[in-house]
């Protein structure tokens, strides 16, 4: 475990564990979390011999906590700034949620050599909030409500995504997993309120479209079809198809925390997907 200070002096913390000559898998959580929300398929994979990494974005988990940078454009320059100084090449980025948005932003962008491939997974591209141009998107009123829970009580907020539509602990028959909630709020709670509260703005109303565009290596787009925080319809199939290689891999009933409660079914997609 390491950090990297950005040009902007914030200090990004990161894990990197594993053979140094094998190939990198980077992983890249979700809001509000940090790197250990991937503790599961980091450990899956380090167990298959590859290198596996994880940071922890600006204002989250163990890294600091600015007033300014929290927007894509940042969090992809932090993510640049963690590559160039670990020297990764043929790297596969893995993002969840506001993860998947950051991966294909970085992607998009990346020097020649250091990405080979990228899944993004219940990610929030190409647009989440709606519009004219995304009349399928979530309404900016859904996000304005985020913000105001946040805002009034962080803490119960944290404690009741996690126990509702996150894990889809709110659907009947669903096996709800306590240490999944508790190890949530634990995440959350770690990291900074503001910057937790600008990335709401930076996860919903970011357009991936001409990102998603640019993108020239294979990318897995694997999306649960009872999302209840990013909708499947307006996320999953729109990103396969705007990509120039994508495949789209739909989970019938699974959340939008799939890869914490479905990792038996995850991560052995994501190796054949590494491996093909």
């Amino acid at each position: 475990m390491g950090t990297v200070t950005t040009s902007d002096g914030t200090t990004i913390f990161y894990k990197d564990w594993g053979p140094r000559d094998a190939q990198p898998l980077v992983f890249h959580h979700g809001w509000p979390l940090s790197a250990d929300d991937w503790d599961n398929q980091m450990l899956f994979f380090l167990s298959h011999g590859y290198r596996v990494i994880a940071h922890d974005r600006r204002g989250h988990g163990r890294s600091s906590q600015p007033s300014t940078g929290h927007d894509m454009d940042t969090y992809a320059a932090d993510v640049a700034a963690v590559t160039d100084a670990l020297d990764l090449k043929d790297a596969v980025h893995i993002g969840h949620s506001t993860g998947g948005g950051e991966v294909a932003y970085y992607v998009a962008r990346a020097k020649p050599g250091r990405v080979a491939k990228a899944a993004l997974l219940s990610a929030v591209p190409p647009v989440m909030v709606k519009s004219d141009s995304n009349p399928g998107g979530t309404p900016l009123e859904v996000f304005d409500e985020l913000r105001a829970a946040l805002a009034a009580n962080r803490a119960q907020f944290y404690i009741d995504l996690p126990t509702g539509p996150f894990y889809g602990f709110n659907r009947e028959g669903a096996k709800v997993s306590q240490g999944l909630i508790d190890n949530w709020w634990r995440q959350g709670m770690r990291g900074a309120a503001n910057a937790h509260y600008e990335c709401i703005k930076a996860f919903s109303e970011t357009d991936f479209t001409e990102d998603l565009k640019r993108i020239d290596v294979p990318v897995l787009v694997g999306h649960g079809t009872d999302d209840q925080i990013v909708p499947y319809a307006d996320a999953g199939p729109l990103s396969a198809k705007l990509l120039k290689n994508g495949t789209l891999k739909s989970y019938e009933g699974f959340p939008h925390g799939m890869h914490g409660t479905h990792p038996e079914v995850v991560n052995p997609d994501l190796l054949a997907f590494v491996r093909s």
